[in-house]
Parts: structure tokens; C-alpha cells; sequence
């Protein structure tokens, strides 16, 4: 059997403290010799670290590989830990060693645990999971259906007994969803026909179909970007406020309150805010599209020489009258399903700013997001209607 080289005696005090590792061969055997100390002070030192690192990484990995530990002055855990991980947990082939530093060694060879790999979830385990979760996502769907149909049985109660109904509640609601969102809805509308009209002069002149400007002004606005800006707009001011003002009910206990006193949140809360919005949001509607028709007409004028009594006197040849009837209807739905989703998430709202502020956002992505998606249901239903 081969021996052991003797431990070197020609290391410096200096290098001594120090850990380094030299490679030899001796006897046929490759060996790898640890001076210094090995300990969590020594390795501490960023540069110290990476030295040794990089140093046992260019160890070769093989089985009759020999070490000599004689010459470390001092092993902690840390050092050990280190050398036993590039050992790959086991002891190598051939070790010579002080009793001291082979106890630290068996301790952490005897404590490191390999983390056991968990396998993959099976199709049972998938099932058992979304049996846990699903119904949770479906709570958001079974309450708005709920606040849905709560709206219906108070609309029942409205017509049977209309001397009872908050008519107070809806006309302020009325004057503050419609008649307040008048000047903001034009000037956003006038803006938007400028440019458009403008940006669509640009492509007709040089094709000299100047005149199709009213054709192409007229069903845009009228049919799609009218409700739909005068529904974004809205969704981000009343259905925002719908959701504050009902969320700050709840942080102040006035909710529960009105639930002691025997009022019920649809009837009191909900119903007024969304018959006001049914009705407000189709004149707003109308209202932002006459705006926006108004700057276009004004920016045809200005860019293609088309004259207003021109362009007002084509309109009607270029848009039928469905489009308008379409687009009043559809207003109508997005006025209805912003005040649910407002007062859905004021509903919702806990009793703490933090939440009062996220129900308020959510309220606005919300609702901005559903009605995109219910005009794309429209334009998809309604696809052969209001075309000559």
C-alpha cells in the first residue's frame, strides 16, 4: 500500500493562516494536500472565498483521489461543510487526517441532509387542488350574479309601489353622473373628431376621396369610439366614485347600520345609482359623439375645404339611423354594468383604507375592461346592421 506524503514544512507564517490546497502525485496516487485554516473567519474574505473555490472546482473529480488534511491548523463546521460538498457527501477513497478535524467531518457528514426532489403533482393531486380553488374563483361570478338579480326583484318593487322609491337619491345621482361629466365628455370629444379628422384627411387627399371623410367621421364616432370614450370616461369618474362612496360607508359602519335599521344596501344603494347611469349614459353618449362630430367637421373644413352645410347634410346619408339606435342601446348596457361593478367592489370594500384603495382601482380596471369586451361582443352581434 502506498504511503502518505509527510506533511510540508516549508509553508511560511505568514501563508499559514491562510487556506490553499496543492496537488501532487506520490506513488501512483494523485494527492491533495489542505493547509492553513479552514474556518468561517478565514473564508470570510470575499477574495479568500473565491480563491478556494475556484482552486477545488479544478480538483478532478475521481474516485482514487487521496487528500491530506495534516497540515490544516484549524477545521470549523463551515470549512468541513465546504469540503464536504465537493466530496459530493461521501468520503473519498483514501483520507489522512488529525482526530480533531475527522470529528468535525463525521458531524457534518452525519447532519447534511439531502433535500428530498419532489415530484410532480399527479392528475389526482391537479383535481384534488382545483377542487380547493375553484369554487373560490367562482365566488366573484355567484355574487355579481347575485347583485344582478337583487337588481331585478328591487325593479320588480320599484313598479309595484313607485311612491316608495328614493326618487331623491336618483335625481342626485342623475345630476352627478350626467349633467357634471357634460363638459369634460365634450371637450375630450371635440379633441378626439379633430384628430381623427385630421389624421384621416392626411390618407384621403391623395387618393382625392375627400368627400368620404363623412362617411368615415360619421360611423366612427357614432357607432364606436362615441360610447365607447363617453363609457371609459365614465367608468373612470362615477364608477370610480360609486365604489369610494359605498367603500367609505363601510369603512364608517354606516353599512351595518343601515342592515340594523332594517334599509336594504340594493334597493337604497344600488338601484338608484344604476337606473341613473342607464339612463345618463346614452345623452352623455350621444353628447360626446355630437362633440367629437363637431371637431371633425370643424377640422374638415380646415384641412379638405368640405364645408359644414356639406357635411351635415351628408351625414345622414352616410350614417342609417340604426347606427344611433345601436349605439343608445349599447350606451344604455355599458351605463348598467359600470354602476354593478362600482358598487359590487364598494360592497366588497373592508373596513380599512388599504382596501378601500384597491376596491377603487379595481373598480376602474374592472369596468373599463368589460366594457371593451362587451363592444367587441356588439360589433360581432351587430355586424350586418347599420351599413348601406
Amino acid at each position: 500500500m502506498p504511503q502518505p506524503p509527510s506533511p510540508p514544512d516549508n509553508v511560511s507564517p505568514a501563508d499559514s493562516t491562510l487556506p490553499s490546497l496543492t496537488m501532487r502525485d506520490e506513488a501512483g496516487r494523485e494527492w491533495t494536500a489542505l493547509t492553513g485554516r479552514w474556518t468561517a473567519l478565514a473564508l470570510s474574505q470575499p477574495s479568500t472565498w473565491d480563491a478556494v473555490s475556484t482552486a477545488l472546482r479544478q480538483v478532478p473529480h475521481r474516485d482514487d483521489r487521496a487528500w491530506d488534511l495534516r497540515a490544516v491548523d484549524q477545521l470549523d463546521h463551515i470549512g468541513a461543510q465546504l469540503l464536504w460538498n465537493h466530496w459530493g457527501r461521501a468520503w473519498p477513497a483514501q483520507i489522512e487526517l488529525d482526530p480533531p478535524h475527522k470529528a468535525v467531518l463525521e458531524h457534518v457528514a452525519e447532519f447534511t441532509v439531502d433535500m428530498p426532489v419532489e415530484p410532480p403533482p399527479t392528475l389526482g393531486e391537479r383535481f384534488k387542488a382545483f377542487s380547493h380553488r375553484g369554487p373560490r374563483a367562482l365566488i366573484v361570478p355567484r355574487d355579481f350574479i347575485g347583485l344582478i338579480g337583487q337588481l331585478i326583484l328591487d325593479v320588480g318593487r320599484l313598479i309595484r309601489a313607485p311612491h316608495r322609491a328614493p326618487w331623491r337619491d336618483f335625481s342626485g345621482h342623475l345630476y352627478q353622473f350626467g349633467a357634471t361629466a357634460l363638459p369634460i365628455t365634450a371637450l375630450v370629444g371635440l379633441l378626439i373628431g379633430v384628430v381623427l379628422a385630421y389624421l384621416t384627411s392626411q390618407q384621403l387627399r391623395q387618393y382625392g376621396a375627400e368627400t368620404f371623410i363623412v362617411n368615415i367621421l360619421g360611423l366612427s364616432l357614432v357607432r364606436e369610439l362615441g360610447p365607447v370614450l363617453a363609457a371609459v370616461l365614465i367608468a373612470g369618474r362615477s364608477g370610480s366614485a360609486i365604489t369610494a362612496q359605498i367603500g367609505v360607508m363601510r369603512v364608517t359602519d354606516e353599512l351595518d347600520a343601515m342592515r340594523v335599521m332594517g334599509i336594504p344596501h340594493g334597493y337604497r344603494l344600488v338601484m338608484p345609482r344604476v337606473l341613473a347611469l342607464a339612463i345618463a349614459m346614452p345623452l352623455i353618449s350621444l353628447w360626446t359623439s355630437m362633440a367629437a362630430l363637431a371637431g371633425g367637421m370643424l377640422a374638415a373644413d380646415a384641412a379638405l375645404d368640405i364645408s359644414p352645410a356639406y357635411f351635415l347634410s351628408a351625414l345622414p346619408r352616410a350614417v342609417p339611423l340604426s347606427n344611433l339606435v345601436l349605439a343608445t342601446a349599447k350606451s344604455a348596457v355599458f351605463g348598467i354594468l359600470i354602476a354593478l361593478v362600482g358598487c359590487y367592489f364598494g360592497m366588497k370594500v373592508k373596513p380599512n383604507t388599504e382596501s378601500l384603495g384597491k376596491g377603487t382601482t379595481s373598480s376602474v380596471v374592472t369596468s373599463i375592461t368589460i366594457v371593451i369586451l362587451v363592444d367587441a361582443l356588439f360589433a360581432v352581434l351587430f355586424r350586418g346592421v347599420g351599413f348601406r
